[in-house]
Formats: structure tokens, C-alpha cells, sequence
């Protein structure tokens, strides 16, 4: 039951995303379906190849499949007055994205028998690998690779679950609250990781050096 609702959670959030990106990004309505059922499906397709699991198993989700094309048809069809108040809840439907397939990739990777390390990674990839193909095919920066905190919630909760920290439905509940409440923090608190730029030197300062 938890894992159909985590699913069910983060299908209808992340195609809501992706499709709301593709709407910014003038694409048409192939675009649309493409770019939402990509980001919805794309981190558990990562996810199982990196663990030892058939691509192929995310065909026999043909329920969450038809969940994804309804929400996406629904939110191109929208009145554009409509869509434009989604399109400012498109940071916390993408969170909410986050912290679902997060958990939902953790408690995969553990009932498999997999190590702590690859609890995280399996976090990692399920909770931001749809929302990284999405930026990716629109030409957009990867929101894991920027400044914002995004991935590293991700692997909070693979490390929260791989230590039995927080388990039950009620303590799944707490930590999928908690991931979208710290991803939202992060961006509106402006919460940055380290971060250092090389500056390259031109052509002619290099001349100049040598």
C-alpha cells in the first residue's frame, strides 16, 4: 500500500512537471506527453539499471502509465488563466516529485538486500533522475547539478531509510513531509553546497604568462 501511494504521489507530481516545463518551453502536444511521462518515468528507469533490474519492469505499470497521460492531457488543456496559477506550484509539485521517488527508490534497493550504498544511490537516482532527463531534453541546466540543495535530500532519505531510522507508514509519512519542507527551505533560504569556479585564462593572458 505505501509503495502504490508513493508511486501513484510522485507520477501524477512529476508529470505535472514535466509537462508544465514543456508548456514554458513552447513545445507541442507530443512534446507535452514526451517530456511529462519521460520525467515521471525516467529515475525508475535509471534506478533499475543500476541495481539489476529489467528496464522493461516499468511496463507492467500500465495504471500509473494511464494516471500520467490523464494528468498530462489535463494540464495542456487547462485555460491559459488556470495554468498560470499551476505553473507557481510547478517548484513544489517537483518537490513533492523529489520526496515520493526518493523514498520510493530507498525502499526498493532495501527489499532487494542491497547495501547502505546503494540504498542512497538508488534514493538518489529515482528522486532526481526524471526531474535531471526533463531539464536535460529542455535544454535547461539540470537542477541537481546547480547550487540549490536538490539531490542531496535525496540521499538524506536513502540514508534515513538504509539505517532504519524512520520506517512504518507513520515514519514514512514524517520523512515524506520533511524532504518536501527541506527541498522548499533550500530554494526560498537560498541554501547553497560548496561550490568553486575556475576561471579560464584567455588566449592572450596566456601568451602573456608563458
Amino acid at each position: 500500500m505505501i509503495w502504490d501511494i508513493l508511486t501513484f504521489i510522485g507520477t501524477i507530481a512529476f508529470a505535472l512537471s514535466g509537462a508544465i516545463v514543456a508548456l514554458e518551453e513552447d513545445y507541442d502536444l507530443m512534446g507535452v506527453y514526451i517530456l511529462g511521462l519521460v520525467t515521471a518515468f525516467g529515475g525508475g528507469a535509471i534506478r533499475n539499471l543500476l541495481i539489476g533490474l529489467p528496464v522493461s519492469a516499468l511496463w507492467e505499470q500500465g495504471s500509473f502509465f494511464s494516471i500520467a497521460v490523464i494528468v498530462i492531457s489535463i494540464a495542456f488543456i487547462l485555460p491559459t488563466i488556470l495554468f498560470n496559477h499551476w505553473v507557481k506550484f510547478n517548484l513544489l509539485f517537483d518537490a513533492i516529485g523529489l520526496s515520493a521517488f526518493a523514498i520510493q527508490g530507498a525502499l526498493y534497493a532495501t527489499e532487494m538486500g542491497h547495501p547502505l550504498s546503494a540504498i542512497i544511490v538508488a534514493a538518489a537516482l529515482t528522486g532526481a533522475g526524471g526531474g535531471l532527463v526533463r531539464d536535460v531534453l529542455a535544454g535547461r541546466k539540470p537542477l541537481l547539478l546547480q547550487k540549490e540543495i536538490y539531490i542531496g535530500w535525496a540521499m538524506l532519505t536513502g540514508v534515513i531509510i538504509g539505517f532504519d531510522i524512520l520506517s512504518g507508514a507513520i515514519g514514512l509519512t514524517i520523512l515524506f513531509i520533511s524532504v518536501i519542507i527541506l527541498r522548499m527551505l533550500s530554494v526560498h533560504l537560498r541554501w547553497q553546497l560548496p561550490r568553486r569556479k575556475i576561471n579560464r585564462l584567455k588566449q592572450g593572458q596566456e601568451k602573456s604568462l608563458s
